[in-house]
């Protein structure tokens, strides 16, 4: 599988001079499986620069949530404007009201000019399945996590690669996670043994003990819940706002230092940059160690 990363931050989108080496742009990850099929993860500015053809066939856009930061660049993915495109939106349920009813609260009068019955491609909204599906060459799975408001994480599996996407999750919320029991923590199940997961470190360990509660991750919690979870190899993305890229290395240096105390390898470990490109593979052997991104 190939991933590609087109918006990292979280919140708000902050171009400027001082985010450059990271990105400004709100989350969007697109995976392209080994048969063309593309699914995107998530639709924040982010998807503005995606270029999409139709060789793969259904485009696929799976939205953890609604907030806006993970929606708002809907409105300018360019195959929504070509006639021939056949585009599906997955969303979280409830299925009361629809996913098609809710994204037209955005993309209606007074917040857009188009609505969202005007777009001229083919497209459908379904609820994503809790007990997965196959989509392209991939099974995908999914379970709610710890976020405000209903909200999915991803499992994408091919052959023997795999990528699990949690952009925005608290799994401390309840209990730390140095004590929390595997059952109790949030997206622990569906991210166990994954070859690349990309997971909310949104705050510093300092930054945290002020929002607790927000729905996102501190750093040191999302390196525990990927040694927990077993994963190869973490990215951590949805970076705050008022992150500089100066801030975002030295953060970035002090979670591969965490990382290596805490017995993993510190080059499997990184902060999420847009524009950077993933193969990811199938696990050389277990444990945190491991590296599948070439």
């Amino acid at each position: 599988m190939r991933v590609e990363l087109l918006g990292v931050r979280g919140s708000v989108p902050v171009p400027g001079p001082s985010t450059t080496r990271y990105g400004g742009n709100t989350a969007c990850v697109r995976t392209t499986l080994s048969d063309g099929t593309t699914l995107i993860l998530d639709a924040g500015t982010g998807i503005r620069s995606l270029e999409v053809t139709q060789d793969g066939g259904e485009i696929h856009i799976l939205l953890t949530h609604l907030h806006l930061d993970h929606i708002q660049g809907l409105l300018f993915f360019r195959p929504f404007f070509d006639p021939n495109a056949e585009i599906v939106v997955w969303g979280p349920p409830p299925e009361t009201p629809p996913l098609r009813d809710m994204l037209a609260r955005y993309l209606s009068s007074p917040l857009s000019p188009i609505e969202i019955r005007e777009l001229p491609a083919r497209v459908s909204f379904r609820q994503f399945p809790l007990d997965g599906c196959q989509i392209g060459s991939a099974r995908v799975q999914t379970s709610r996590i710890l976020h405000r408001g209903v909200t999915l994480g991803y499992r994408i599996d091919e052959r023997e690669a795999s990528i699990t996407y949690l952009p925005d999750h608290e799994p401390a919320l309840g209990k730390p996670l140095t004590v929390a029991e595997d059952d109790w923590i949030s997206g622990l199940a569906l991210a166990r043994g994954t070859s690349l997961l990309i997971h909310d470190g949104q705050f510093s360990d300092e930054d945290y003990s002020s929002h607790v509660g927000w729905g996102h991750s501190s750093i040191s919690d999302a390196l525990l819940f990927a040694l927990r979870a077993e994963a190869d190899q973490l990215l951590l993305f949805h970076h705050d706002p008022a992150h500089s890229d100066d801030r975002l290395d030295a953060l970035g240096a002090g979670a591969a230092n965490h990382w290596e105390a805490l017995g993993g390898n510190p080059s499997t470990v990184a902060l999420a940059q847009e524009g950077r490109v993933f193969d990811v593979k199938g696990r050389a052997r277990a444990g945190p160690k491991a590296s599948t991104v070439e």
